[in-house]
C-alpha cells in the first residue's frame, strides 16, 4: 500500500528510534510495529516487514560496538548459530500459531529477565565464588543452560521479538564472566542473526511492504550508530537501569495490546 508523506516520515522516525534502542538494550519492535499497524498494514505484513527492516540496524549497532567484540569471535559464532536455529523456529511458529500462544507468557519472561538484570552483579559474584570453591572456571559459551536459554529466547525473537534483547542480556550477563558492555556487543550480533534468518524465511512465504522495509532499514541503520555512541558511554549501572526501564515499558505495552 502507498504511504502518505507523513506516514513515511513517521515510519522513518520509528526506524531511527528502534535502531537506537535496539543497540542499547532491545525492544525497538515496540516502536516500529505499532507505527506500521497505524499506517494500515495487516499485522503479519507489519511484523515481517519490521523484521527485515531492522536487520541493518542490528548490523550497524554491531559495527558501532566492534571494539567490545574483539576477542569474542568464536563466542559470537557459537551463540549466533544457536540464535539462528531458534530464530528460524520462531519464524515458522509465527505462521503456524495464533499470537495468543505467546501473549500470556512473554510479559512473565520479560519480568523474570528484569529481575535477573537487577540481581546480576550479586548473582554473578555468587557464581564466581562457587567456581572458585569448586576449582572450576567459567565456560566461554556459558554452558548448556545459556545455549538452551538463548535458543528459546531466539524462538521468541523470530516470532515477534519485542524485548528479546532484554532476555539476551539477562541470560548472558548472568552466565558469562564478562562486562555488560561486551555482553551487549554480542547481543547486537544475535539480534541481527535472528531478524535476518526470520526475514529470509518470510521472503518465501509472506508478503512484505517494501516501502516500509526500506524506511525502517534506513532509519534503523542510522539509529544503530546513534545507539552505539550513546550505549558505549553508559557505565554498567546506568546501562542496567536503562534495560530495566525499557523492559518495564515493554511489559506494559504487551499487557495493553
Amino acid at each position: 500500500m502507498a504511504l502518505s508523506i507523513w506516514e513515511a516520515l513517521a515510519v522513518l522516525a520509528a526506524g531511527i528510534g528502534a535502531g537506537t534502542i535496539n543497540t542499547i538494550v532491545g525492544s525497538g519492535t515496540l516502536i516500529t510495529f505499532p507505527v506500521l499497524l497505524a499506517t494500515g498494514l495487516p499485522p503479519i505484513t507489519a511484523n515481517v516487514s519490521n523484521a527485515l527492516g531492522l536487520v541493518p540496524g542490528s548490523i550497524s549497532g554491531a559495527i558501532g560496538y566492534r571494539a567490545e567484540l574483539r576477542g569474542q569471535g568464536r563466542r559470537a559464532l557459537v551463540l549466533g548459530l544457536t540464535a539462528l536455529i531458534g530464530g528460524l523456529g520462531g519464524a515458522v511458529l509465527l505462521l503456524a500459531l495464533p499470537s495468543e500462544a505467546f501473549d500470556t507468557i512473554v510479559p512473565v519472561l520479560i519480568a523474570l529477565a528484569l529481575v535477573l538484570v537487577l540481581l546480576q552483579p550479586r548473582l554473578a559474584k555468587a557464581v564466581q565464588h562457587r567456581r572458585e570453591s569448586n576449582g572450576t572456571t567459567s565456560r566461554p559459551y556459558g554452558g548448556f543452560v545459556l545455549l538452551a536459554g538463548l535458543l528459546l529466547a531466539s524462538v521468541y525473537g523470530g516470532y515477534f521479538g519485542a524485548a528479546q534483547g532484554v532476555l539476551y542480556l539477562s541470560l548472558m550477563g548472568l552466565l558469562l564472566d564478562e562486562d555488560l558492555q561486551r555482553v551487549n556487543a554480542v547481543k547486537n550480533i544475535l539480534g541481527a542473526v535472528v531478524n535476518g534468518i526470520a526475514a529470509c524465511f518470510f521472503l518465501f512465504v509472506a508478503e512484505f511492504d517494501w516501502t516500509a522495509v526500506l524506511l525502517i532499514a534506513v532509519g534503523s541503520a542510522l539509529g544503530g550508530q546513534i545507539g552505539a555512541k550513546v550505549g558505549r558511554r553508559l557505565p554498567s549501572t546506568a546501562l542496567r537501569a536503562v534495560i530495566v526501564a525499557v523492559g518495564v515499558i515493554a511489559i506494559v505495552q504487551l499487557l495493553l495490546r
